[in-house]
C-alpha cells in the first residue's frame, strides 16, 4: 500500500473524504455557464457526453477574457470532452492554453503541467509535451502492453490519464497531426453517467472506499525505450519518485461542476481497498463493465488532421482504437488538478442536479 502518497490525509472538514492539504482546489463553489460561448456554433454528438465547436480557434481563445475561459472550463467539465477542428497551433500555445484553463478552473497553486514519467529529458518539445506515437506503441509503449501481453480485448485500454499520481490530471489536450486514412478513432465515456446508473445502496457503499492505482509497468517500458524514468517532481510536489502508485476515493467530486463520478479505470486501478481481494475483483469488473458495455454513455470521435480534443480526466475515461497500420501521432498536454476527494454532503448526481 502506498504510504507517502495516500489520498486520505488529515482533514479539517469532516464532509471531505480524501484529498491532500497542499493540493486542494481553489474554488469555493462550482463554476457556472454565463453563456459567453453561445456566440459560437456548437453541437452535442451524444446526449450523455461531448460537445463540438466546429469554428472555434485556440488562438482566438488565447486572446479571450477570463469569463469565456471559465465558461469553456465549465463546458469541458460538464460535457466531459470538447472537440475543436483544424487548429493551427504550436506545442507552446497548447501549453499556454492548458495553464490558463486549469488556473481559471481553480487548480491548486501547487499544481502545474504534468511531466510524464516516460518523457525523455531534454525533449525538443519540452518536458510537458507527451508525444503520442504509433511508433512508440509498436515497442510496447503506453497501455498497449496490456493488449499484446495479456488480452485481445481492445476495451482493456480504457483509462483516465495518470491516475497513478497522487495529484492526477484535471484536463488533458491532444492535437493529432499525423493520422491514417481511416481508423485511429478515440472514444470517451462519462463518469457522471456511470455514477448515475448505480443504485443508491451501491453508491453509498462505494463512497466509503478507496482504490489503489498503479503504473509500475512504466518501469519496464522505460527500460524498453532506453530512457531513465523521470523521478523528479512531475508537476506537483506530491508527484515524484519511482513508486508510481496512489490511493484515491472510488467516487470523487469534480469541483468545477460539483457532480460525482466513478473514479476507477482498467488501465491503472488494481485494487479496491478495505474489502477482500475477491470482492475487489467483483466490484472492479462490474464498474469496468459499466464503462465498456454502455455505448450510450460514450462518444466516438473520428480525427481529421490538426483536430484537438480537450477533456476532463476527473469524470471521463477514454480509449484509442488500434485498428490501423499507418503512422498516427500527436502532442498531448496534461494539467494537474487537485488530489481527488469526495464531497460527502455537497457532491451531487448530474442527473438529479439537471433534473433529467
Amino acid at each position: 500500500m502506498p504510504s507517502a502518497i495516500t489520498s486520505t490525509s488529515s482533514q479539517t472538514d469532516a464532509t471531505i473524504f480524501g484529498g491532500h492539504d497542499i493540493a486542494r482546489p481553489q474554488l469555493t463553489k462550482p463554476l457556472y455557464d454565463s453563456g459567453s460561448l453561445q456566440q459560437y456554433s456548437h453541437n452535442d454528438p451524444t446526449p450523455a457526453i461531448g460537445r463540438e465547436f466546429p469554428t472555434l480557434k485556440i488562438r482566438d481563445l488565447l486572446k479571450a477574457d477570463d469569463q469565456l475561459f471559465r465558461d469553456l472550463a465549465y463546458t469541458i467539465s460538464s460535457r466531459g470532452v470538447v472537440f475543436l477542428r483544424n487548429q493551427d497551433v504550436t506545442p507552446n500555445e497548447l501549453k499556454d492554453f492548458m495553464l490558463r484553463l486549469t488556473t481559471l478552473a481553480g487548480c491548486p497553486s501547487t499544481s502545474g503541467l504534468h511531466v510524464h514519467p516516460l518523457t525523455e529529458e531534454g525533449s525538443e518539445l519540452g518536458d510537458q509535451i507527451s508525444v503520442i506515437s504509433s511508433e512508440k506503441q509498436k515497442k510496447g509503449g503506453g497501455l498497449t502492453h496490456q493488449l499484446s501481453d495479456v488480452s485481445r480485448y481492445a476495451s482493456n485500454a480504457w483509462h483516465s490519464d495518470i491516475t497513478f499520481e497522487p495529484v492526477p490530471s484535471d484536463y488533458a489536450m491532444l492535437k493529432i497531426h499525423t493520422l491514417p486514412v481511416t481508423g485511429g478513432d478515440t472514444l470517451w465515456a462519462s463518469g457522471y453517467e456511470v455514477y448515475d446508473r448505480l443504485s443508491e445502496p451501491m453508491r453509498e457503499m462505494l463512497k466509503k472506499l478507496t482504490a489503489t492505482h498503479d503504473a509500475k509497468f512504466f518501469l519496464d517500458e522505460a527500460r524498453n525505450l532506453g530512457n531513465p524514468l523521470r523521478e523528479c517532481e512531475r508537476g506537483s510536489p506530491l508527484n515524484k519518485g519511482a513508486e508510481l502508485a496512489a490511493v484515491h476515493p472510488v467516487i470523487r467530486t469534480n469541483p468545477v461542476t460539483g457532480w460525482n463520478s466513478v473514479y476507477v479505470n482498467k488501465g491503472f486501478t488494481k485494487r479496491i481497498n478495505g474489502v477482500t481481494k475477491d470482492e475487489s475483483d467483483i466490484l472492479l469488473k462490474y464498474l469496468f463493465n459499466m464503462v465498456t458495455q454502455n455505448h450510450d454513455a460514450q462518444v466516438r470521435f473520428r480525427w481529421s488532421k490538426n483536430d484537438v480534443a480537450i477533456w476532463d480526466n476527473r469524470s471521463t475515461w477514454h480509449c484509442a482504437t488500434y485498428d490501423y497500420n499507418d503512422p498516427r501521432a500527436g502532442d498531448r498536454v496534461c494539467s494537474l488538478g487537485e488530489a481527488p476527494y469526495l464531497d460527502v454532503q455537497g457532491g451531487k448526481s448530474r442527473k438529479e442536479e439537471l433534473g433529467f
